[in-house]
């Protein structure tokens, strides 16, 4: 599983960024994402492992299936 580093997540927005560590494109990561993982935000600079998959509705790769790296 991928792991990476929040860029930045806004809970208002419902919304945020994850960079991989192996480098490419920031990961898309949504608030319904993050409250699956039973989490209630992610902070900027915190590490976590994720998948991408495609979001049913509009085919976009987003990050999922998130858990927090100690």
């Amino acid at each position: 599983m991928p792991q990476g580093t929040v860029k930045w997540f806004n809970s208002v927005k419902g919304f945020g960024f994850i960079a991989p560590d192996e480098g490419g494109g920031d990961a898309f990561v949504h608030i319904s994402a993050v409250e699956r993982a039973g989490l209630s935000d992610l902070q900027e600079g915190q590490k976590v492992s994720f998948e991408l998959v495609a979001d049913r509705k509009s085919g976009k790769m987003s990050a999922d299936n998130l858990k927090v790296v100690d």
